[in-house]
């Protein structure tokens, strides 16, 4: 269930443990809100009477779940949900509608930015594996979304990685005519990926505190993050000393081989050999043995010997790339990598070295 997203368990508030049942227009909506974000749903119905309740959620579901007629009958009494078939009736407890926190509206509803929402979530798929939760710096705890009117720009970064998505005015339409820079929270983002079908297109709404994302069945509304991005331009390499082209799965087949013998920073190890056409991957670990595996590869510029990076990291890299020719391009072993494909320009993700 959609509204399922928005329930805390963990929480002091017992009514955030509920979902709010509502009924308007033919229509019952089913709405959540942990106070960071809030999520409805939308499912048709036949509505004798309007109104509305709230209901523990994890029992609402279970019942709704397990009965096996094709009709439920709800009915409200005395702030009970009662359900009703051919051969079950079952009363749940509920709350009064009025104790349930209100969730946000977007003030600002003319404005919005459509999307294909497999496009949005792909695009959106490819930054997410950078960001991470940092209460020290909360401005890198989630996407940043840089609408420039004819581009739309999503990065992500955990200060040692980063990854940046360009989206074209080709993909998408809007009636926005001024440029914005808002932080989605990495949680709403994961929760965008999981709950929006792709069948349906996605509208995105914003005002100053808040975005809304929504299709004809769902929505789901957050605070964005209150800070400024860092400005991470400045740590794209303009030029590289060496530039390797290699392909995807054969890197990935490397990183999983050869990570077995990593040391506890899960770090290993690459360098180039032989005239310039293979990459060596490899680790040791003392109390393990070594390994190594030998990419085929093409290298432009200098030859480079044991750089070290964290094979996690890395190969998340690799598996957002979409193609199996990728650039793999460093300078040295102190300053940032990039991995990108040699096809898409659009997308490009960015690599520390371990220093030891």
């Amino acid at each position: 269930m959609v509204a399922e997203r928005g329930i805390n368990e963990n929480t002091n508030l017992p009514i955030l443990k509920n979902v709010l049942v509502k009924t308007y227009n033919n229509k019952i909506q089913i709405s959540s809100t942990n106070l960071e974000l809030g999520v409805s749903k939308l499912i048709s119905g036949k509505i004798i009477e309007e109104g509305g309740l709230t209901v523990p959620f994890k029992t609402f579901y279970n019942l709704v779940n397990n009965i096996n007629n094709d009709k439920i009958n709800l009915e409200t009494k005395n702030n009970n949900i009662i359900f009703k078939t051919d051969n079950y009736e079952a009363k749940l407890q509920g709350l009064n509608e009025d104790d349930y926190p209100i969730i946000p509206k977007i003030e600002n509803n003319d404005k919005f930015i459509e999307f294909n929402t497999e496009l949005f979530k792909e695009s959106l798929g490819q930054v997410i594996t950078s960001a991470q939760i940092s209460e020290i710096r909360p401005e890198i705890s989630g996407v940043l979304f840089d609408y420039q009117i004819t581009i739309i720009k999503l990065v992500a970064t955990d200060s040692f990685r980063l990854a940046e998505k360009t989206i074209y005015n080709t993909q998408y339409t809007s009636n926005i005519d001024k440029g914005f820079k808002i932080i989605i929270p990495l949680k709403t983002a994961q929760e965008v990926m999981r709950i929006f079908d792709n069948n349906q297109s996605l509208k995105i709404y914003r005002d100053e505190n808040q975005i809304l994302f929504k299709n004809n069945e769902v929505e789901l509304i957050s605070r964005v993050i209150d800070g400024n991005y860092p400005d991470y331009e400045q740590i794209i390499p303009k030029s590289f000393e060496s530039e390797l082209i290699v392909e995807k799965d054969h890197f990935i087949n490397a990183l999983r081989l050869v990570s077995n013998f990593s040391g506890k920073v899960n770090d290993i190890r690459l360098k180039t050999q032989d005239s310039q056409k293979i990459l060596e991957v490899y680790s040791n670990n003392q109390f393990l043995g070594e390994n190594n595996y030998l990419i085929p590869s093409k290298l432009t510029g200098n030859s480079f010997n044991d750089i070290s990076f964290n094979w996690r990291y890395l190969l998340d890299g690799l598996k957002t790339v979409n193609s199996n020719n990728l650039i793999f391009a460093l300078n040295g072993g102190n300053k940032p990598a990039i991995l990108k494909s040699q096809e898409d320009k659009s997308y490009f993700y960015i690599l520390m070295p371990i220093k030891f």
